[in-house]
């Protein structure tokens, strides 16, 4: 019965996220152009309240994601996922309460952390955009594709994470290390290099592997992803754009994902805060455009992010940290990043 709740809560979701996404992305917008401001802080604001209201979901209805309405089944849950709460001695109402209370607490933890990430993933995909020359009306239709290819990559690696995690628990200990190295490489890299990052757009690996099975036009006013000229098909500047962008969403998710895994073992958990999280991405795109300056202090913010859920997966065993903690600790990180780099972008101005 439960494995039936679950399929039938998550197509539910499915098609929620299906619909969402045709609204926003395109089945009911077909014409090309480029979100402006006012837009895309109009979808972001849209994005961030579905997602918050999913977690007022998860809060009051949690136990229905795995059909848990007695003791045994939460406890089972619990269990399973490793849950940091204790519902013995409590009746079922409140033990679903304590259970729907850490469940809505993991989601929202984990969303803030993928969302946080996302926004520097948002950096390298409008280098990708500009290394390219691709004209901003086309931004819109890579990034649907895009958006789509990483729900499906996503949905694989986080059900085989979790598949490894379930049957090897030392795989935490290997997350929790991948984060600690990638935490301190991006402090080391925002501290002493000063080498700004750019995209070679004839020796990157994804435009050499395309090259090869492929002919690719250099036509940058193709609208389309593939294109006919003599008879023969060839694709365009959008598809290898297209295909560097799904290749660096993949190596982000190797830190963001097990990131989430560090919150909650529960895969749907760690789904659902990764694909709302991923939605909000292409509004959030044409919002960091245009404010990108502010974020000085944000890559140093999320090394001290990683950092900390690399050594929570660490010491897992030795010492528990309670979700709330976890909570608390990254929304600080994160608002005193924010806060630096405005009052440097302030001080900045005054003195120009």
């Amino acid at each position: 019965m439960s494995n039936l709740n679950e399929i039938i809560f998550f197509s539910s979701f499915l098609a929620f996220i299906f619909l969402m996404l045709g609204i926003d992305l395109g089945f009911f917008q077909k014409k090309n152009h480029a979100l402006s401001f006012r837009e895309a802080l109009t979808w972001t604001v849209v994005w961030v309240s579905v997602s918050l209201g999913f977690y007022f979901l998860i809060r009051f209805h949690g136990n229905w994601i795995h059909g848990c309405d007695t003791i045994a089944g939460l406890q089972n849950r619990i269990d399973t996922y490793h849950h940091p709460i204790r519902i013995d001695g409590l009746s079922v109402e409140n033990a679903i309460d304590v259970y729907n209370n850490n469940l809505s607490l993991e989601y929202l933890t984990g969303y803030l952390i993928e969302y946080s990430l996302s926004v520097d993933n948002v950096f390298v995909i409008v280098m990708i955009f500009l290394s390219f020359n691709i004209h901003p009306r086309y931004y819109k239709r890579v990034l649907f594709w895009g958006i789509l290819g990483a729900i499906i990559m996503r949905f694989i690696f986080i059900f085989a994470a979790s598949a490894l995690i379930q049957r090897f628990s030392w795989f935490l200990y290997i997350f929790g290390g991948m984060l600690l190295v990638i935490g301190f490489k991006m402090a080391y890299e925002f501290l002493f290099t000063e080498k700004e990052e750019r995209i070679d757009t004839e020796k990157h690996p994804v435009v050499r592997l395309v090259s090869r099975f492929f002919n690719v036009s250099h036509d940058h006013h193709a609208e389309t992803f593939f294109i006919r000229q003599d008879g023969k098909l060839f694709v365009t500047p959008l598809f290898i754009v297209l295909m560097i962008i799904e290749f660096t969403d993949v190596l982000f998710a190797v830190d963001s994902v097990p990131a989430v895994f560090s919150v909650t073992q529960d895969p749907y958990i760690v789904f659902f805060s990764n694909i709302f999280a991923i939605l909000g991405l292409r509004s959030l795109f044409f919002l960091v455009m245009d404010v990108m300056n502010r974020f000085f202090y944000l890559k140093l913010g999320l090394a001290a992010l990683l950092t900390f859920v690399g050594v929570k997966m660490l010491i897992h065993d030795t010492f528990k940290i309670s979700t709330s903690i976890s909570l608390y600790t990254i929304a600080t990180i994160l608002v005193v990043s924010i806060i630096a780099s405005n009052l440097r972008t302030y001080i900045l101005k005054k003195h120009n």
